[in-house]
């Protein structure tokens, strides 16, 4: 990144490579929608370039671009007003591409897809800290920084947004059980 704060805008290839993909799983967990992540990670990039004067180096590049990633994520939300499942097909096709064994799929997508719904149901915050804890496996520390908090305070919100995700979850297994 001092490269391309330099002026070598060559460089920022090498860190779309390291960054597209987990950038592109942040953003898919918070909207679930395809499109609308792919764009947001090129925007990062737009981004980068744009405000790349004001990257210090004297941090963790991953929370830089994350802490950018989340105020552009800020803005997104604010804009379309809407966190709303849309099923993205090319998804769902990978998915069902491998009929290997059909009922260990089928109980496994059923799974993923309520706790999908009960992610959905957390407060963006709430969703916010589980996937950057557990879906981008960011250490508490570095979430700290990016939230501007004490590492305390994110095992905190984590454990508590985790028991609110177990309560959703339970409650939408009983739903679909019940006739």
């Amino acid at each position: 990144m001092l490269k391309v704060k330099a002026g070598q805008l060559d460089q920022l290839g090498l860190l779309f490579e390291r960054y597209n993909r987990p950038l592109y799983g942040f953003f898919y967990r918070l909207t679930s929608d395809g499109n609308a992540s792919e764009d947001l990670v090129q925007n990062v990039f737009v981004r980068i370039i744009k405000y790349r004067h004001t990257y210090k180096g004297d941090g963790k590049f991953s929370t830089w671009i994350f802490h950018m990633a989340r105020n552009l994520f800020a803005d997104y939300y604010k804009k379309e007003k809407r966190l709303g499942y849309k099923e993205d097909v090319s998804v769902t096709d990978k998915y069902y591409a491998d009929n290997d064994n059909a009922e260990t799929f089928k109980i496994a997508s059923e799974e993923r897809h309520l706790l999908e719904k009960a992610m959905r149901r957390l407060s963006a915050e709430k969703r916010e800290i589980l996937v950057l804890s557990k879906y981008q496996g960011m250490k508490y520390s570095d979430i700290a920084e990016l939230l501007d908090c004490s590492e305390s305070a994110v095992k905190v919100r984590i454990f508590r947004a985790l028991k609110e995700l177990k309560a959703n979850y339970e409650k939408l297994e009983c739903e679909v059980v019940k006739p």
